[in-house]
């Protein structure tokens, strides 16, 4: 669980690192808050925070897949048909989730000042920004949920003896 968690924050950690760098390599002023729900936190300082906890993050979760990858061989567990629906939705989310947040962010540094108007004319709220925010959230539970699900996919094997692996009778 601990692994799943880390990588999807880490994976989130990503997306608002690339959306605050796009900002500051266009030139836009970074002092703008990263989302207007937090005035005081700037988008270069969401960034900055963002690089580092990434770095952090998926270290942890790629030293703690490594780990469970090395212990034991395994075998596929049989998934239920609810199992698997969760996987995909949780996959699809991801897939578009990170594109809302791409483009969001694209969106924010060729016209920052949308990040502050509702995101359509048929409601009053939420804003891009507000959106974007739920985008990230979005990603980081379903990549937390997709590598979840992915690791508890094996089980154990149950290892044969090393003589009868080689082919030899006891």
């Amino acid at each position: 669980m601990v692994e799943a968690v880390a990588f999807g924050l880490g994976y989130t950690a990503v997306l608002i690192w690339i959306g605050s760098a796009l900002v500051g390599s266009f030139g836009y002023d970074g002092y703008n808050p990263y989302w207007s729900a937090i005035p005081h936190l700037r988008t270069d300082t969401a960034g900055a925070i963002a690089f580092g906890l990434s770095i952090v993050t998926l270290a942890v979760s790629r030293y703690l897949e490594l780990s469970r990858r090395s212990s034991v061989p395994t075998e596929p567990v049989p998934r239920s048909a609810r199992v698997l629906a969760v996987q995909a939705v949780a996959d699809t989310a991801m897939f578009l989730g990170t594109a809302l947040v791409l483009y969001l962010s694209c969106n924010a540094f060729m016209h920052p000042e949308t990040l502050n108007i509702q995101l359509t004319h048929l409601a009053p709220w939420p804003t891009e920004g507000t959106v974007r925010v739920v985008g990230l959230a979005v990603c980081l539970v379903a990549v937390a949920t997709r590598r979840y699900l992915r690791a508890t996919a094996t089980r154990p094997s149950k290892a044969a003896p090393v003589t009868e692996q080689a082919g030899i009778a006891a």
